[in-house]
């Protein structure tokens, strides 16, 4: 178990080794990456079940991934920016209201050494984020020697394709690698079946 940490409620889903930029401008949240900054710890991003990014905190899924920040910069319109990278997932035990309505409080970590070499059957999902990735220009899929790595294709496909929030986290909340390709296959044949 790990004790007070600080979460960030958010209408988007980050994945462990994702990579989120955010804009910091309320009191709470500059707090919030103070502290971080300060001790060198993550905060937790949830997906947001009830209410809103901004003003009265909001309710959030259990499930969520610690965030790591890697760059940090003032704006010129002076809000901070920031750009945090998704650790290991993480479950929430309980959570309470601080005075500056941060909210924060105690989760365990979900373990995620489950390592797996991409099974030939889903290297068609391996090759559609390859696409993506050079389509786009996307250097956060630049790391060629992750394409055979089953957790690392699921995460970031499940980042890229246009998903609804809610299904974005069930594959977050997902523990097996070759399930959660299973489930974007899935979701991948009820996406080209609406187009037609």
């Amino acid at each position: 178990m790990i004790s007070n940490i600080q979460f960030f409620p958010l209408n988007t889903v980050l994945f462990p080794g994702g990579y989120l930029p955010l804009r910091i401008f309320e009191v709470r949240y500059l707090d919030m990456v103070s502290e971080s900054l300060r001790n060198q710890s993550p905060f937790g991003v949830c997906l947001i079940t009830q209410g809103n990014e901004v003003g009265t905190p909001a309710d959030f899924h259990e499930v969520g991934t610690f965030a790591h920040i890697v760059d940090w910069e003032k704006g010129d319109d002076g809000l901070l920016g920031i750009t945090v990278q998704g650790g290991k997932r993480f479950r929430v035990l309980n959570k309470h209201i601080r005075k500056n309505n941060l909210q924060a409080g105690d989760v365990e970590v979900i373990d995620d050494r489950i390592e797996g070499e991409l099974p030939v059957e889903h290297q068609l999902l391996s090759d559609l984020l390859r696409q993506i990735g050079e389509k786009f220009e996307l250097d956060q899929l630049n790391e060629h020697e992750k394409y055979l790595d089953a957790n690392w294709v699921g995460c970031r496909l499940a980042e890229v394709l246009p998903l609804e929030l809610s299904d974005k986290q069930i594959l977050l909340e997902t523990n097996d690698p070759i399930q959660r390709l299973e489930q974007i296959q899935i979701l991948l044949q009820s996406i080209s079946v609406e187009e037609k």
